[in-house]
């Protein structure tokens, strides 16, 4: 198994798609390369979309080389591009699975809300220029952790049916005028942790109120919550499985 982190910005997203630059094509043509013209698939804890970056995704893999575990993230590194970056190589067991073993995750967004955004930090935080309000967005955080459906947060082309999910915390937190919104469950819909912070920054910028989010829940409807925040923003931090506690 591997630990990747990559800038999601020229990519189109995670899984390989149709004459599209991806996450999952790149780290495919590299082990390629190395097994000789033999596709080797990989696997990993979950999807991105465009322009969503990573620090801690998780993939795994088969292979019939016999090449020392470390060894392995310097063959890849040298072998995908400089927007992708394996962090760590290790032997898994043999029923591991990247994606059916996770047992959660967390994202972060980062909101830099100045009237003025710094040129260096536009493909990594979006920029709101409005004031936020730090305590409303807190307090309506906490209607949005446990145990819920959470169809109003899934983005409506979706094919999920099963919209039931555990926030077990959400974080938000502001210094230097940079917001950072941490999320962590026990897993998340499409596009659900960027619908929660539009809808989070709606209540910041005091266009409802935190009372609503129950309601939003309960409405079980996408109309109901709040626009879907930018990608570029958001980051997968980690990947959690059996044999490592969600941390708060």
């Amino acid at each position: 198994m591997c630990t990747v982190a990559y800038d999601g910005t020229h990519f189109s997203g995670y899984q390989v798609q149709p004459n599209a630059r991806t996450v999952q094509s790149e780290v495919e043509d590299a082990l390629l390369k190395m097994h000789k013209g033999r596709l080797i698939r990989i696997h990993a804890s979950g999807r991105t979309d465009a322009g969503v970056h990573a620090r801690g995704q998780v993939f795994h893999f088969d292979t019939p080389l016999e090449i020392e575990p470390e060894r392995w993230a310097h063959a890849l590194n040298t072998l995908t591009p400089a927007d992708i970056k394996i962090l760590t190589a290790s032997v898994a067991r043999d029923d591991f699975h990247a994606r059916f073993d996770v047992i959660g995750k967390e994202y972060r967004y980062f909101i830099d809300n100045v009237a003025d955004q710094d040129i260096f930090r536009r493909l990594y935080a979006a920029h709101i220029p409005r004031p936020l309000d730090l305590i409303l967005m807190q307090t309506a955080a906490e209607y949005l952790e446990g145990t819920h459906d959470f169809s109003s947060f899934c983005a409506a082309r979706s094919s999920t049916q099963d919209k039931v999910r555990t926030i077990k915390t959400i974080n938000v937190t502001e210094n230097e005028n940079t917001f950072t919104l941490t999320f962590k469950g026990d897993g998340f819909l499409y596009q659900m942790v960027r619908i929660m912070v539009g809808t989070l920054l709606a209540v910041g910028q005091g266009r409802i109120g935190p009372e609503v989010i129950p309601d939003i829940i309960a409405a079980r409807d996408r109309r109901r919550a709040s626009m879907t925040a930018p990608p570029h923003g958001l980051f997968l931090w980690d990947v959690f499985y059996q044999d490592c506690e969600i941390k708060d």
